[in-house]
């Protein structure tokens, strides 16, 4: 469970203080345009295959799939299991949610 201060989600705080989960996020916030294309699934229906974003951010696998994971946990993109592949997309009410709080907040 996360931990909530005056309203704030820690743990989303925690997920945004690194520079490569920004970077994902604000790529998914417009796939077409930030990884062109993917040879299956359909960004707005699935969502974006790790193997795309990692070949975007220039990482290994387990290095993306770990930053992947701290964005799911802290509620900010949703998960899709299409066989043996992973696809991400970006919760756009969660983050419409979280900025409210903050910027009630704080």
């Amino acid at each position: 469970m996360s931990e909530v201060v005056q309203g704030v989600d820690i743990e989303v705080l925690r997920a945004l203080s690194n520079r490569a989960r920004l970077d994902i996020l604000r790529w998914l916030k417009d796939p077409a345009a930030n990884f062109g294309h993917q040879a299956v699934g359909d960004f707005d229906v699935e969502g974006v295959c790790v193997s795309v974003i990692q070949e975007r951010a220039g990482m290994s696998q387990p290095t993306v799939s770990a930053h992947l994971k701290v964005l799911h946990q802290a509620g900010l993109v949703t998960r899709k299991k299409v066989g043996a592949w992973q696809y991400y997309k970006r919760d756009e009410s969660a983050i419409r949610d979280f900025t409210e709080i903050l910027a009630r907040e704080l």
